[in-house]
């Protein structure tokens, strides 16, 4: 299970990193929704029919709606977000927003009923990484380097960001087939369906073309769906059912590393000081708040077992 956890766990490191700037390349003639439903579509697709064939149990209609509200949370809020800020924002920045995905976590998780409550490490952290936020975002528009950042671009990303942490949470506990492959496969079926809805509503058919998907963007969309979805989202998917969340987590801190040295090294994305610094608060808060949890697990693993509590 180790040996399994670490090889999914590089994966994500490796793979999701590298995903932002496969994304820039889709979009530029692959409209965003459209593009990231047809990735989730072909995987989905793929990983569902896998699993039937290979003798898994039809689900129940309770695991397909815990399965259409976490693809919905996840791929439509979250992937399908960060698909058209970086539209407007460069595919490095937008990785870090992207990067406070644990800080949205401890707060939504510290203020619902049933949820952990944080303890003054972890609130150090979310302190510490909104602070990073800040300067990231830098409303004042002093002259750097790099140009201002869109700001529908950031808000986009900021509620991206949410609406993964929100799924992510929810996935905890929810009614899902036992196989995760299965599980899987059924949320980027129905979180494909949800990105070609949009996709329509916001009229994003009428400037898909065929004629004129560059090589670029097909290249970019297959390394999505062969690495981004076959491999990232299955390996964070296991993940989650299957290693604590604080050593899940780190992913969030070593993404963004990938994706600011590719930008910047392969299409010469802005990057000066205030981005790195910015990047590298951002970061200690994430750190601060993986921590604090793993040092909370610790200490709860030394409590002794009750009869009765077993």
């Amino acid at each position: 299970m180790k040996a399994r956890a670490w090889v999914a766990l590089i994966a994500v490191y490796i793979v999701w990193g590298s995903t932002y700037l496969a994304i820039r390349f889709t979009i530029e003639t692959i409209p965003p929704f459209i593009s990231a439903g047809m990735r989730f579509l072909v995987s989905g697709t793929v990983l569902y029919l896998l699993c039937r064939v290979r003798g898994d149990p039809a689900p129940k209609k309770v695991e397909w709606r815990s399965a259409s509200i976490i693809g919905l949370l996840l791929l439509l809020g979250g992937n399908g977000g960060l698909v058209w800020a970086e539209q407007r924002i460069p595919s490095g920045i937008a990785s870090l927003f992207i990067a406070t995905i644990p800080i949205w976590m401890v707060l939504i998780d510290s203020l619902r009923p049933s949820g952990v409550r944080a303890n003054w490490l972890t609130w150090l952290g979310v302190l510490v990484g909104f602070l990073g936020i800040a300067l990231l975002a830098n409303p004042w528009q002093s002259h750097t380097a790099s140009p201002p950042l869109d700001p529908i671009g950031m808000l986009v990303l900021i509620l991206a960001a949410l609406f993964w942490s929100i799924g992510s949470l929810y996935s905890r506990n929810a009614s899902l087939p036992r196989s995760s492959l299965l599980g899987t496969g059924m949320e980027m079926l129905v979180g494909s369906l949800g990105l070609f809805v949009f996709g329509t509503l916001i009229g994003e058919w009428s400037h898909f073309h065929l004629a004129t998907v560059s090589l670029r963007s097909l290249g970019g969309l297959t390394y999505l769906i062969l690495f981004g979805s076959f491999i990232g989202f299955v390996a964070y998917t296991w993940l989650l059912r299957n290693a604590p969340t604080p050593i899940v987590s780190t992913y969030a801190y070593v993404n963004p590393v990938v994706a600011l040295f590719l930008g910047s090294v392969i299409v010469n994305e802005p990057l000066d000081g205030r981005d790195i610094i910015s990047a590298l608060i951002i970061l200690s808060g994430v750190v601060l708040i993986t921590t604090a949890k793993s040092l909370g697990m610790r200490k709860a693993s030394t409590i002794p077992i009750m009869p009765g509590e077993d």
